[in-house]
């Protein structure tokens, strides 16, 4: 009997299969990776090769290689001991949509001996043949980028409608469906009552405190929501960022914004290219630019420490009108020895007339003009009675906007209390068993149903009817606010007037102050100023001596 030499016998190529879907809906029909999955079998059988591995990715683009499927495969091929000769793939279009990232890859696979075969594309290796796959590479990147060109037209063109378009949504709004027009089902963005009241009762925690303190940092805001139970739209604990980001999202007063950044870069487009959907708002305009505003002062980029606790009456607010650079103090001694001080552009002191012609005023001309305007404009009896009177025609009409939360609100507690019966009612009587699945539905509502119930308190607690200012209570407050803000303690001076005004702009002619009308209401009834310094910095460290100072024996 003839031996056959092992050594001469044809080795059987080790193949492993890439399978891709570019969309999760394609993933979950489950018809087109069965199918690669099955051609890639007939297609081994046929070379006599061996599928000994299957990576599959589904809802993935093709257009980079962030795809945690192909990475996985291409650090297997080319680790030590060459677990795979050929990786399969349907066509080349499941593997890349980007020709120059395609070849960089098959180089790559290939300085490990291993090939990129496709099914429906089979190419050599001589010049020509690697020039075609080129040719076909570019021409489904051509076609993707086409693809995502017509895709994102009939998306803007949806979210023009007022249409959703499946992008995360934030805390207090849900997606539900409208109509159905073929086999497309078209949703709106609605108010989801529970979530909502969340949302507000931050805005107000932020603006106005819990009744027992002043106004909330994002810090302590962060504290109080996590210590009573309060989670995220994904039933995450609440973290500063995350605080952050619903303070200063525009969706709230009714503006949702699609397409408004690239996807992967997360650079911001061109306003033309932004669509605005309107939507539900959960929080007034008013209330929100005074949250931007505080947000502003609050933050130590723009209004550091120093500024805040600064001996100056109006540092951190005075701003100027041709360049919109804030001004600062600015310090010159006379030939006479005296030390006059101006209040003059920053941009014009730091890079000179090329960022800004300048302007500079003398701080007690400013000082002055500023608190004479707020004692003859302001703190009069009669603008202060029209500005409570404007004040609690807005409380009457969100009292009337929270009762009609509470009946949407009481609407769900009894639609999740219902569902809670019908289940506790099949378990009851044999007709469905309580498994895993049954646990994990009725914990989930019962969780609804004490959400649900906490908005419900929390916002009868808010809607109280509040007695009406009387006109000796304005009297008084007229005559002490006048006195105080002229020659007051010169701390509750900076203190109020940056609770009241926002921003104070001088131009060459004109010095215009923008107020906060919704806080007047909070000093007059004497609950508390809705400013609170912050803490200047004491220094206990010094560079050329020891870390701590030393404590007296």
């Amino acid at each position: 009997m003839e031996r056959v030499d092992e050594a001469s016998s044809p080795k059987v190529r080790r193949a492993a299969g890439y399978f891709r879907v570019s969309t999760g809906r394609q993933a979950e029909s489950d018809l087109s990776i069965p199918d690669q999955r099955n051609q890639a079998l007939e297609y081994c059988r046929r070379k006599g090769w061996e599928l000994v591995d299957e990576f599959i990715e589904p809802g993935q683009s093709a257009t980079d290689d962030n795809r945690p499927a192909l990475q996985e495969m291409i650090a297997q091929a080319i680790s030590h001991g060459n677990p795979y000769d050929v990786i399969i793939v349907h066509s080349y279009s499941r593997f890349f949509r980007d020709d120059f990232a395609m070849e960089y890859y098959i180089r790559k696979l290939a300085k490990a001996d291993v090939e990129v075969v496709s099914i429906t594309q089979e190419l050599g290796n001589d010049p020509a043949q690697i020039m075609m796959r080129h040719i076909i590479g570019l021409f489904d990147e051509y076609q993707s980028r086409e693809t995502a060109k017509h895709t994102l037209r009939s998306m803007k063109e949806n979210a023009r409608q007022g249409f959703y378009n499946g992008a995360r949504l934030p805390l207090g709004y849900k997606a539900v469906e409208i109509e159905t027009r073929g086999h497309r089902v078209k949703k709106k963005v609605v108010v989801e009552p529970t979530e909502a009241e969340t949302v507000r009762l931050l805005f107000q925690l932020y603006l106005r405190g819990d009744g027992t303190s002043g106004p909330l940092g994002c810090k302590a805001l962060v504290s109080w929501l996590n210590e009573r139970g309060y989670r995220t739209k994904t039933d995450s604990r609440f973290g500063v960022g995350s605080v952050a980001f619903i303070l200063k999202n525009r969706s709230y007063t009714g503006e949702f914004i699609f397409n408004r950044q690239e996807s992967k870069t997360r650079k911001l487009k061109p306003i033309s290219e932004q669509v605005v959907v309107p939507v539900p708002p959960i929080i007034s305009r008013e209330e929100f630019e005074a949250t931007q505003a505080t947000l502003q002062v609050r933050n130590r980029q723009v209004t550091p420490p120093r500024i805040v606790t600064a001996r100056t009456l109006l540092s951190g607010l005075v701003y100027c009108s041709q360049c919109g650079a804030s001004m600062m103090l600015r310090t010159g001694t006379s030939h006479t020895g005296k030390v006059h001080r101006y209040y003059s552009c920053r941009a014009n002191l730091r890079t000179g007339k090329s960022a800004c012609d300048g302007i500079s005023i003398r701080m007690e001309t400013l000082d002055a003009d500023v608190v004479r305007h707020l004692s003859d404009r302001l703190l009069t009896v009669e603008r202060i009675a029209e500005l409570i009177s404007s004040i609690s025609a807005d409380r009457n009409e969100k009292n009337a906007s929270a009762g009609r939360r509470v009946a949407e609100l009481t609407s769900d507690l009894r639609e999740t209390e219902a569902r809670l019966r019908r289940i506790y009612l099949s378990i009851e009587e044999g007709v469905a068993q309580a498994d895993d699945l049954f646990r994990s539905r009725i914990a989930q509502l019962q969780a609804d149903r004490q959400k649900a119930i906490d908005a419900l308190a929390r916002l009868r607690a808010t809607t109280k009817i509040v007695e009406a200012v009387t006109p000796e209570a304005i009297l008084r407050f007229s005559e002490v606010m006048r006195e105080n803000i002229a020659t007051g303690e010169p701390g509750f001076r900076r203190a109020y007037m940056r609770s009241v005004v926002e921003r104070i702009v001088v131009g060459p002619r004109t010095i215009k102050i923008f107020g906060i009308k919704a806080t007047l209401e909070s000093a007059l009834r004497a609950d508390f100023l809705p400013y609170t310094s912050v803490r200047s910095f004491e220094r206990n460290w010094r560079p050329l001596q020891e870390s701590n100072l030393r404590q007296p024996a």
